[in-house]
């Protein structure tokens, strides 16, 4: 299975409270230069439009692109996940949301900008 960059998946995710997974979206990150060799893919969390905000979430205004069911929204909660665990794939971001995504991901990490981090 290949996953490249914007890619909407559908992965196992475990609960806090109690030994069990719930499938959920997830949105690739990483690139497939990466991916392919590793077997494994760099991803953010996608939850319902309905919860509660976080800073630099991404509201998904292409459904039928990203494959998803409901409004949702990118969430920087990030994980490292064996291709092998994925259930499938949902879809591809819409080139509008992937630019919302690439925006709020480099105001997630000072590296991303120009000269942060340095002293």
């Amino acid at each position: 299975m290949g996953f490249e960059a914007f890619d909407v998946v559908r992965v196992p995710f475990p609960f806090t409270d109690r030994a069990a997974t719930k499938n959920r979206p997830a949105l690739v990150l990483s690139c497939a230069e990466f991916n392919a060799p590793s077997g494994h893919s760099v991803m953010a969390m996608i939850t319902s439009a309905d919860n509660p905000p976080w800073p630099q979430d991404c509201v998904l205004a292409d459904l039928v692109a990203a494959g998803l069911p409901a409004p949702s929204r990118v969430r920087f909660k990030l994980f490292t996940l064996d291709h092998r665990l994925v259930r499938g794939a949902l879809g591809h971001l819409s080139a509008a949301d992937e630019k919302a995504v690439r925006k709020a991901f480099a105001s997630v990490f000072a590296f991303s900008k120009q000269g942060a981090g340095t002293r």
